[in-house]
C-alpha cells in the first residue's frame, strides 16, 4: 500500500508542478510514445528474463502494492508455531511430527497458523527441514550448513526478479530517446509547415524523453528497490525458521530455541520477549 501511495505522490508532484506552470496537460498524453517506450521495455524484459522470474516479478509487485510482508504478528505466529512443534517433538520424539510434516494443511498443529500455511515456500522449507530431523538423516552441524546453503540459494533466486526490473528501468531513458528521435524525424517532415505545427511536433517528441526518464527514476527503479527489500524480508523470515530448528536440534529447550529464532528477526518486526512469552503460555503438547 505504501508503494502505491508513493507512486501517486510522484505522479501528482510531476503533473501538479507542470500544471502550476501553465503546462497543457493534453500534450503529455501521447499513446504512441507510450507504446514505443513501454512496449519496447516489455520486449527487453521478455528477451532477458526467464518466464518463471517474470511470474515471480509480477507476483512480487502485486504483493508490494498490497502491502505484503509478515509483520510483527506474522513473525509471532511463526515463533509460536515453532514452539508448539518443538514442545511436541521434545515430549514424544521427532517421529511424532511425521504426520504433521506429510500433510501440513491437515495437521492439528500447523492448521492453527493460517498466515504461515498460506506461505507455500515457507511451508515447504520448514517441512523439508523437519523431515531431516524426523528421519535422523543429518547431524545438527550438518543441518546448520545445509540450511545456510539453502538460504543463500533462496536469496539468490529471489533477487533475480528485482535485478531484471532494475535492468528494464535502466533501459527506459534510452528508449525515451529512441521515441524522441522518431518524433524529431516526423517533425522534420513538417519543417515547411506552420511554426505552431512544427513546435507541437517537437513538443510531442520531447514527451518521449520525459516519459522514459520519469518511468525509470520515478517508478520502475523504485519498484525494483522495493522488491529487493521484500526479498530481504522474506529471507529473514526463513532465517528465523532456520535459527529455531538448528538451536532445537542442538539440544536447546523449546523456549530457548525460539529465542534464538526471535533474535534473528529485524527489530522493526521483532516481538518483545514479554509478548512472545505471553503468546506461548497457552501452548500445550497434544
Amino acid at each position: 500500500m505504501l508503494a502505491l501511495i508513493g507512486m501517486l505522490v510522484v505522479a501528482g508532484s510531476v503533473i501538479g508542478g507542470f500544471l502550476s506552470e501553465g503546462g497543457p496537460i493534453g500534450i503529455l498524453v501521447q499513446p504512441v510514445e507510450m507504446l514505443i517506450i513501454f512496449g519496447s521495455a516489455l520486449g527487453t524484459l521478455l528477451i532477458s528474463t526467464p518466464i518463471h522470474h517474470i511470474k515471480s516479478l509480477v507476483g512480487g509487485i502485486l504483493g508490494m502494492l498490497k502491502g505484503g510482508g509478515p509483520g510483527k504478528a506474522g513473525y509471532q505466529e511463526l515463533l509460536v508455531l515453532q514452539y508448539e512443534l518443538f514442545v511436541n517433538a521434545r515430549k514424544h520424539g521427532f517421529i511424532a511430527l511425521e504426520r504433521d510434516i506429510a500433510e501440513p494443511d491437515k495437521s492439528s498443529i500447523i492448521s492453527k497458523y493460517p498466515k504461515f500455511l498460506a506461505n507455500h515456500h515457507a511451508v515447504t522449507f520448514l517441512m523439508d527441514s523437519l523431515r531431516l530431523l524426523v528421519d535422523g538423516a543429518v547431524s545438527p552441524m550438518d543441518l546448520d550448513s545445509l540450511l545456510d546453503r539453502e538460504l543463500e540459494t533462496h536469496h539468490e533466486e529471489a533477487s533475480k526478479p528485482a535485478a531484471a526490473l532494475t535492468k528494464v528501468g535502466d533501459t527506459l531513458p534510452g528508449l525515451g530517446i529512441v521515441a524522441a528521435v522518431l518524433g524529431i524525424i516526423i517533425a522534420m517532415g513538417k519543417i515547411d509547415g506552420p511554426a505552431a505545427e512544427m513546435g507541437h511536433a517537437v513538443a510531442v517528441a520531447l514527451v518521449g524523453t520525459f516519459l522514459g526518464v520519469l518511468g525509470a527514476y520515478g517508478f520502475v527503479n523504485p519498484l525494483a528497490v522495493g522488491l529487493e527489500s521484500g526479498t530481504e524480508g522474506e529471507t529473514n523470515y526463513f532465517a528465523c525458521m532456520k535459527a529455531g530448528m538448528v538451536a532445537f536440534a542442538k539440544g536447546s529447550p523449546p523456549s530457548v530455541a525460539i529465542e534464538f529464532a526471535r533474535r534473528v528477526i529485524y527489530s522493526s518486526d521483532r516481538p518483545t520477549g514479554a509478548e512472545l512469552e505471553t503468546a506461548i503460555q497457552g501452548v500445550t503438547p497434544r
